[in-house]
């Protein structure tokens, strides 16, 4: 059967959906474009018990396409109020994907600051939620350009969302809802099941070695004996990303040139 084409924004989208398929009846959460994609996918493909809202204040029972929706009127299925997704948060019945700007080998991620906290190089957003999220539900992450600015050496320079750092536990203790899954790149997918929770390369992007990943990383990556290449998105998939999820091609801008997901065939190219 002959492959049908597909870029790497479609991959990535695929591959992330991934990180829902075994929650059962929990709140996705996906935080800007790619993210949100795949959690509409995930509820399509893998686990049709998702929950997900319109990005508003309503429960839907399908994922609300992005860009102008020419007509589609959501399927609301009930109220969503900052009460309701509190109580999701707190109880752990959430699963969120975002978008940091650091992450290091503990899986710790910072959105507030590049440099001194006292005197920054630059101010970004602020912790905002990722303190209580990541000690509260399952968290994952898009990190749409793998480099060793985003993938630091020591630490990120101000801790927002907690990782496995022993060091920054309160009392050494390990928080009750500290789970991190996955981390999806332009290069690679990763998770923490490496020893001691080390940060892992879990599949390569085609066409991507392991040694590229880790000359990208600003620490050692554990490397398991078989490293499987991600999969490609299947055509139910695509079909899913580009008629329902996706209509107007907005995942376009997700990389610079919308290159294709297997970079053999852009190489040859």
């Amino acid at each position: 059967m002959t492959q049908v084409p597909y870029t790497l924004a479609e991959l990535c989208i695929a591959a992330a959906a991934d990180a829902w398929r075994n929650d059962g009846e929990v709140l996705a959460t996906g935080i800007t474009l790619m993210p949100r994609l795949a959690a509409g996918l995930a509820k399509l493909t893998v686990n049709p018990a998702l929950m997900l809202t319109d990005g508003e204040n309503h429960f839907v029972s399908e994922p609300v396409p992005v860009g102008p929706r020419n007509g589609y009127v959501p399927k609301v299925e009930g109220w969503m109020p900052f009460a309701r997704t509190f109580d999701n948060l707190w109880g752990g019945k959430r699963h969120a994907m975002v978008v940091p700007t650091q992450i290091d080998r503990f899986g710790q991620t910072n959105i507030s600051v590049i440099g001194d906290h006292a005197k920054p190089k630059a101010a970004l957003l602020g912790a905002r939620g990722y303190p209580g999220n990541s000690i509260s539900h399952p968290n994952s992450y898009f990190v749409p350009t793998h480099n060793t600015r985003s993938f630091v050496g020591g630490e990120v320079d101000f801790v927002c969302g907690v990782g496995y750092n022993p060091a920054r536990w309160p009392d050494g203790k390990k928080p009750a809802g500290l789970d991190l899954r996955m981390v999806i790149t332009d290069l690679a997918v990763l998770d923490f099941s490496g020893a001691n929770k080390a940060m892992r390369v879990r599949s390569l992007h085609p066409g991507v070695t392991f040694d590229e990943v880790q000359d990208k990383t600003g620490f050692a990556l554990a490397r398991p004996e078989t490293i499987s290449e991600t999969a490609a998105p299947t055509s139910e998939q695509l079909s899913i990303i580009r008629n329902r999820l996706d209509p107007h091609n907005l995942r376009a801008t997700l990389f610079k040139g919308d290159p294709a997901g297997d970079r053999r065939l852009q190489d040859a190219a």
